[in-house]
Order: C-alpha cells, then structure tokens, then sequence
C-alpha cells in the first residue's frame, strides 16, 4: 500500500494522504483507542496513562518518546474533534518540541483516505530548515499512516472470517 501514500509540503505544514482499505469507522475506532496511541505514531515508546474522557476535546494520552533508556515523558491532547470526521491534537515531544496534528477520515471507493496534515508549533525543531523539516515529516508521517493502516485494516478482520 506505500505506493497509495503520497505527500506535499507548504512552509505552513506537511500533509500525508492514504487510502486505507477499511471502512472510515475502523480508523475512527483506533482514533478513539488512546491506548493505541504508541501502536502507531512513530516516535512514541509506551503509554503512561489516557485520560478517562479520550477523545474528547482537552483529553491527553501521557506518552513517552524515544528509545529505553533514553525516554521523556511528554503528553498528547485534543485541540479540536469533530466526531465521524477528524481530530486535531497538540503533540508535546519536548526537547524536541510540539506541533500541531489534524487527521481527516472521509469515505473513499476503496475504503477510506486519511489526511494527516503536521506543523511544527515551539521548540528547536522549528528552527530546522525547510526542506529538511519538511522531509524528516514526509517520512515519518508515512510510516505513521502506514502503521495506522495495519491496525484499522485489520481490526474487525475477525468479523469478516
């Protein structure tokens, strides 16, 4: 499925689109699944805790990024949700820094396309230049999408077998 993942890039932000071949409703469930949070974003190590309330808006998932023994606590939170449609949340990596995620789900006659658009909000990576910037989110962003994917295509498998 990587050759249906295609990028673009503004001085604004990044944006990666997928196609998944799941129905919308199944990336929306691993959307509303906090706990699957470090399933999926690339970056993420473990989960600490989900706020009872995820994902509603304010809600944050207490998260660490990088690799043992090197981690540091940071957490996630919901700027904006509209429910069936989209999600944006404030993503804290500090020292690194945060930005600003919106995940768009919407019906597609393959299943569903998710956009997930990034910008770099505070910290030391907004200060990378532009085309490295917007690579290293290319990148990433790929693999997160591709992540998503294995988990929304393939849960409710059980259900079609």
């Amino acid at each position: 499925m990587s050759a249906r993942c295609r990028g673009t890039s503004s001085n604004v932000s990044q944006t990666t689109t997928r196609v998944m071949s799941c129905p919308p409703e199944r990336v929306l469930e691993a959307l509303a699944d906090g706990w699957t949070y470090a399933t999926w974003v690339v970056g993420a190590s473990r989960i600490r805790s989900v706020d009872e309330h995820w994902p509603a808006h304010g809600a944050r998932i207490h998260h660490s990024v990088g690799v043992w023994p090197l981690l540091v606590d940071d957490a996630t939170s919901v700027a904006e949700r509209e429910p069936g449609h989209s999600i944006t949340l404030q993503v804290r990596a500090w020292p690194t820094g945060e930005a600003r995620v919106r995940l768009e789900v919407r019906s597609h006659p393959d299943g569903c396309e998710v956009r997930m658009s990034e910008q770099v909000v505070a910290g030391p990576a907004r200060f990378l230049p532009d085309p490295l910037e917007r690579g290293l989110l290319q990148w990433r962003n790929v693999e997160t999408l591709r992540r998503l994917a294995f988990l929304a295509e393939r849960s409710g498998a059980h259900l079609t077998n």
